[in-house]
């Protein structure tokens, strides 16, 4: 008789059990298959955006930290929705995680701010290292894209370090983007000179082997001044060989022109005095 008790005591809490075991079991069951699934998932996805970065030629380390960040926010989000799959009370553990977030980018949205800039610049390349830029004030080649700013060099050779929240959200002129230039070179001519001889005498200081034959060099009456006319001497050029054809042609012109009987007058005024009556 009492191993007959024991018997139906255990069927009888069997029979409570088993239905809270093959509830729960296959919870538990769900939220593991769908951790391991969304792992997987999760590893392919961002394995992809790293895959479209490096189509895209971003910076190594930026493909390296958006890969890396996609698949830790990915992964914090499945780790929370397995739990709440198998009863775990997640509200407050994601309201935790929001106050954390708002708190951390109050405490640095000026770093964020560079941060996102500097992600914008190596994304859509503005620039490139080596370019030589002008932003925010500053000229300069690029010597570095850092995540959180640029380093330019100036032509005296100084280091500047630019935030690049300010890089992107300002005007940027990109003087090697193009591969021309075009070179406008201005002179000033007094008024009694042969424009016609003046003009050709711009021209053939165009015949460089540096100056593209298309678009072909012009010479034209640019500006009539107080003291003199100007002239403008318009060539296309490689950008690399911009500064210098700018100052061979400051360097010959002056000759060539004083050669030609063409003078370079100097700023002049003309004062007008007027004599009062006498009373």
């Amino acid at each position: 008789m009492d191993l007959n008790a024991e018997v139906d005591n255990l069927v009888r809490a069997s029979q409570a059990w088993v239905p809270m075991i093959m509830e729960y079991g296959s919870r538990v069951l769900l939220a593991v298959l769908t951790l391991a699934i969304g792992w997987w998932l999760i590893n392919k996805l961002t394995h992809k955006v790293g895959k479209l970065l490096a189509l895209r030629n971003a910076d190594l380390a930026l493909q390296g930290f958006i890969s890396s960040l996609a698949n830790i926010i990915l992964k914090v989000l499945l780790i929370v929705s397995v739990a709440s799959m198998i009863g775990v009370e997640t509200t407050s553990f994601v309201a935790a995680i929001g106050a954390a977030g708002l708190a951390i980018g109050l405490a640095l949205q000026g770093s964020l701010a560079n941060f996102a800039g500097g992600v914008l610049i190596l994304l859509f390349r503005p620039f490139r290292i080596g370019d030589f830029i002008e932003a925010q004030g500053i000229s300069g080649s690029v010597d570095s894209i850092q995540i959180f700013h640029t380093v330019l060099r100036t032509g005296d050779n100084k280091t500047v370090i630019v935030p690049n929240g300010n890089l992107s959200n300002g005007i940027i002129t990109n003087y090697n983007r193009q591969p021309t230039r075009k070179v406008v070179f201005d002179v000033g001519v007094d008024y009694d000179a042969d424009l016609q001889k003046a003009r050709e005498v711009l021209l053939e200081l165009a015949k460089d082997e540096r100056v593209l034959a298309d678009p072909a060099p012009v010479a034209v009456v640019s500006t009539l001044g107080d003291s003199a006319i100007t002239l403008s001497l318009r060539v296309w050029v490689k950008t690399a060989d911009y500064w210098d054809v700018m100052f061979q042609f400051n360097e010959l012109s002056r000759d060539r022109l004083k050669a030609a009987g063409i003078d370079i007058p100097f700023p002049q005024r003309v004062i007008r005095v007027v004599q009062e009556a006498a009373v």
